[in-house]
C-alpha cells in the first residue's frame, strides 16, 4: 500500500487554472482490475483505490502519511513552459509582435 503524492495537472479541457492548485494523495492498487465476464465493466475488490484526499501543501501530504505509518512516493509538479495567454491579449497595444488580418 503505496501511496503517490501529485500536483493534478489540468485536463485537456480546461482553460483555466481550476482543480490544479492543491496536492493529491492516491494509494497504488494492490490488486490488478478485472473485466467482468457477463457485463464486461472492470472492477476491482481494492478499495482504497477510491481514496482520494486533497492538501493545500505537499508538505501537509507528506506530514499526513508519516504521521499514519504511510509508505509515499512524492511526485514533483511539472510547471507549463508557455504563459496561458488571454484571447483579448491578441489585440493588446502591448503585443510585441504586428497584429495583422
Amino acid at each position: 500500500m503505496v501511496a503517490r503524492i501529485f500536483k493534478p495537472s489540468r485536463t485537456a479541457m480546461q482553460s483555466g487554472k481550476a482543480n490544479t492548485t492543491y496536492w493529491q494523495l492516491e494509494f497504488e492498487p494492490d490488486t490488478p482490475r478485472v473485466v467482468e465476464p457477463l457485463m464486461g465493466w472492470t472492477s476491482s475488490t481494492d478499495m482504497k483505490s477510491q481514496i482520494k484526499l486533497r492538501f493545500a501543501t505537499k508538505d501537509e501530504a507528506v506530514a499526513y502519511c508519516e504521521r499514519h505509518g504511510i509508505p509515499y512516493q512524492v511526485f514533483d509538479a511539472n510547471e507549463p513552459a508557455r504563459r496561458a495567454m488571454a484571447y483579448a491579449d491578441n489585440f493588446a497595444f502591448t503585443r510585441r509582435g504586428l497584429w495583422t488580418h
